[in-house]
């Protein structure tokens, strides 16, 4: 029989050192434009389609370019709703007598 006794490796001999890359930057650019990838279901409508469809111009804009995006959908969208309030409707009938009390 030996009287040595085993060397164990202690914990801290076991722990690999993390790699670090070598020169490697980010794969974009944290700071830069990236598009939301925001699913937009058609309306039906062909005018507001358009108007939604032009949000997607923001995307591709630094943030202080979203304001101009913004405002003109926004503009195109209020000129929508008011087109349908211009359309005539069926007439109204006349009452038949006149209500006065």
């Amino acid at each position: 029989m030996s009287d040595s006794v085993p060397e164990i490796p202690s914990p801290q001999d076991e722990v690999p050192e993390p790699e670090v890359p070598v020169d490697a930057g980010p794969a974009y650019d944290l700071a830069a434009p990236a598009p939301l990838n925001v699913p937009r279901t058609p309306t039906g409508d062909a005018d507001i389609d358009a108007q939604l469809d032009r949000l997607a111009d923001a995307d591709h804009l630094a943030t202080d370019g979203h304001v101009e995006v913004y405002e003109d959908v926004h503009r195109g969208l209020r000129d929508a709703l008011t087109a349908l309030d211009a359309r005539p409707g069926p007439p109204v009938p006349p009452t038949p007598y006149d209500r006065r009390s």
